[in-house]
């Protein structure tokens, strides 16, 4: 009897595909396939080998394997057979996004050889006139193993420069030096980062790698320090020959981080995320594959890659949204480096100074071990909260005149200030003020946002954009006006306000090209007095020494939302966002302007203690039975018309209808009809986690033999973060 492979495809496909191993093919779980598919030649991954053919059925042969070895190791195949179970989705598209797009097209996997270059003193001497060639050579002087020709480029240098170098033999072609080299380079070694004696009592609670799986939630307060107390345990702990993953949540954070880490680790530290291109997200997984030593610094799908020599996983700012997938394989970037420590035995550092409520819980549950760090470094002290009544007060772009004055104080004695306004864009409405006519998205349930820099009215949630105009489209009128405030319209009244000072915005728009949020960090780390006006992209875990006032223009988005998660969320936000202000050696302030100036909520926001606020807000979940008390999963549908995708949900409902289940819908979604789809949802809640994930995976299996209206698509969401 031939030997058989049970094969899985990147295919929404919750099933495997059998075929036959030819003779002298050896194949094993976790390797890349070429098989006949259809017409034709599909990649895939092997699942298992040595499975019973199915009766009847006259299998196709494997073709051929891409590699001789399994480009998923067997800790990362057990990990996303696990997610493929716990998220309810297709074990082939859960494993394929374990692989870099290249490899996923059926690339080979082999990194095209870029060459090293070193300075070498022959004697040659540069042209008074050749500064770039001078300049190369100086900065391949600087480096003792050399660089590749990729960071050359990267740096301004051109290829004409160095072959010029070449031909005078100043520079010469060596081998590529291993990260583990640059760790052993002396001056990487001597470099420690001082912990405080409050770090230091912190990081001394910490597990080691040798003593196996823990879990640890490193609360603490904005800017006390945590990520020094990161680099401190890995210089103390991390092996030679070791690797490490450092999680983060957002791209525009990688930059400040990266070279953070780089200063102690050296070309030890590579980086993961979606803007980079094909080339370099496969060298970087060759690296992690391979077991070189590299300390990972990544968004969410890090925790997804190949390692086989993990030792330490760090996730920063844990708490973050942006950790859980919102379409497609819905995984949560957190969670899964948690159990991904647990089968590689090693700790598992979460931190954050606003932790989620699901990781403060299980600190009570002592599933993870809470270490404080409740001090500020160096002399810096947490910064004053104030709410600022705005009630009957006029504002201008959403500042009134007490918050305008704090900044020119703060401008004055030569400081910065930071401006919070968590809506992009001009405007989020434009109306008339005669006819009352609003510009509506002709594809969703939501408005268009006035764009006033490129004159352009946008949806946020499809993209469709169409020209402003400046007469109402309506009744014609001019007495057409933007309503509200964006960043934009924000930055143009202080810049008004403050004509002699630089005002810098940063959100979605302003850094969209490479490389410019690290202009704007470079601009704003020189000191020099400035005003930043920015979205949430600004409270998370930037570091301005000098910015000594914050000024949130409105803090009542969360207060009132139907969304049992919004006031956890706002109270993190606030909080991070504060943490930019007194960072240095000098006072921060915070002005929090708000219409519920009595709201008790806000209230405790000013006392600073977040885990006493944790503990009031876990105290309500529990009484209304929401996570982390209970176990959640919802179910979407998005249809030609709502009319169906209620329907197809109705088809559902009766499935989950058991003991210990409660469901709640089917409803409309809170924006319930985006890009054109009409959207509905159900949501399923439980007391105890494993039956509902087994009622979850019977359902899928029901609603995959069932035939659902046309033009109606489901998708499940386990754990959601959002519920509208």
């Amino acid at each position: 009897m031939p030997l058989i492979a049970r094969i899985a495809l990147n295919r929404p496909l919750r099933r495997l595909f059998d075929y036959i191993i030819p003779e002298g093919l050896e194949l094993t779980p976790g390797q890349r396939v070429r098989i006949p598919f259809g017409r034709q030649q599909a990649t895939g991954l092997v699942v298992q080998v040595g499975v019973e053919p199915p009766p009847g059925i006259t299998l196709k042969a494997v073709a051929g394997a891409m590699e001789n070895w399994p480009a998923l190791p067997v800790e990362t195949f057990k990990l996303l057979s696990w997610a493929s179970d716990y998220y309810q989705h297709p074990l082939g598209e859960c494993l394929f996004t374990a692989l870099p797009p290249a490899l996923r097209r059926g690339r080979i996997a082999e990194e095209k050889k870029d060459q090293w270059w070193r300075a070498i003193d022959s004697g040659s001497t540069i042209p008074a006139n050749a500064h770039k060639q001078k300049a190369l050579w100086d900065w391949l002087n600087q480096r003792s193993n050399g660089a590749p020709t990729t960071d050359i480029l990267r740096a301004g240098f051109n290829r004409a420069q160095l072959k010029a170098l070449q031909e005078k033999q100043l520079i010469e072609i060596v081998s590529p030096a291993r990260p583990a080299d640059f760790n052993e380079a002396p001056e990487l070694l001597a470099r420690r980062p001082r912990l405080s004696e409050a770090q230091t009592s912190a990081a001394e609670q910490l597990a080691t790698p040798d003593e196996g799986f823990s879990a640890f939630l490193l609360y603490g307060i904005t800017g006390s320090g945590k990520t020094e107390i990161y680099l401190h345990y890995l210089k103390e702990h991390l092996g030679n020959q070791d690797q490490a993953l450092v999680l983060v949540p957002e791209i525009n954070l990688t930059p400040q981080t990266v070279a953070r880490f780089q200063h102690y680790f050296g070309a030890r530290i590579v980086v993961w995320h979606s803007a980079l291109n094909d080339g370099e997200r496969l060298a970087t997984w060759l690296k992690v594959r391979n077991g070189e030593p590299v300390i990972l610094v990544g968004t969410r799908s890090a925790a997804l890659l190949p390692f086989t020599n993990l030792r330490t996983i760090i996730v920063d700012e844990e708490h973050d949204s942006s950790y859980k997938q919102g379409e497609g394989f819905r995984y949560s970037g957190r969670d899964l480096a948690v159990y991904r420590a647990h089968l590689n035995k090693c700790p598992v550092i979460l931190g954050s100074a606003t932790p989620s409520l699901e990781s403060v819980h299980n600190a009570k549950q002592a599933k993870y071990h809470l270490v404080k760090l409740e001090e500020r470094a160096g002399n810096a002290a947490p910064p004053v909260i104030s709410l600022l009544d705005i009630r009957s007060r006029p504002l201008e772009g959403g500042l009134s005149r007490p918050a305008l004055n704090a900044i020119e104080q703060i401008l004055a004695k030569g400081e910065q200030a930071l401006v919070f306004v968590n809506r992009r864009g001009f405007a989020p409405v434009m109306m008339c003020f005669d006819c009352g006519h609003m510009v509506e998205c002709p594809r969703c349930d939501t408005r268009l946002t006035y764009h006033r820099r490129d004159r352009a009215m946008r949806c946020h949630h499809c993209d469709y954009q169409t020209a402003a105009t400046e007469q109402c489209p309506k009744c014609k009128s001019e007495a057409f006006k933007p309503v509200g405030q964006g960043t934009e319209r924000t930055e143009d009244i202080l810049a008004t306000a403050f004509p002699d000072t630089p005002v810098v915005r940063v959100d979605r728009d302003s850094t969209q090209r490479k490389g410019s949020i690290q202009g704007i960090l470079n601009q704003v780390n020189t000191g020099k007095p400035c005003v930043l006006v920015g979205t949430q992209m600004l409270a998370k875990g930037h570091d301005f020494p000098n910015v000594t006032l914050v000024v949130v223009v409105n803090a009542d988005g969360g207060l009132f939302s139907v969304d049992f998660r919004a006031p956890e969320q706002l109270i993190q936000t606030l909080l991070q966002v504060s943490g930019r202000a007194g960072r240095g050696t000098k006072p921060g302030k915070v002005l929090v302007q708000t219409c519920h100036s009595d709201h008790p909520l806000l209230k405790t926001l000013c006392e600073g203690h977040y885990l006493d606020i944790a503990d009031q807000l876990l105290k309500e979940r529990e009484e209304g039975q929401f996570p982390p008390f209970r176990a959640m999963a919802i179910f979407r549908a998005e249809g030609d018309t709502m009319e169906k995708s209620l329907q197809a949900l109705d088809t559902i409902k009766p499935l989950a209808n058991t003991t210990g289940i409660e469901t709640w819908g089917p409803l409309p979604a809170m924006i319930a009809r985006r890009a054109d789809k009409h959207r509905a949802q159900l949501i399923l809640n439980a007391r105890n986690r494993k039956k509902l994930n087994s009622l979850l995976t019977g359902i899928c299996q029901e609603l995959d033999q069932r035939k659902l209206p046309a033009g109606v698509k489901w998708m499940i969401d386990v754990d959601p973060q959002e519920t509208g």
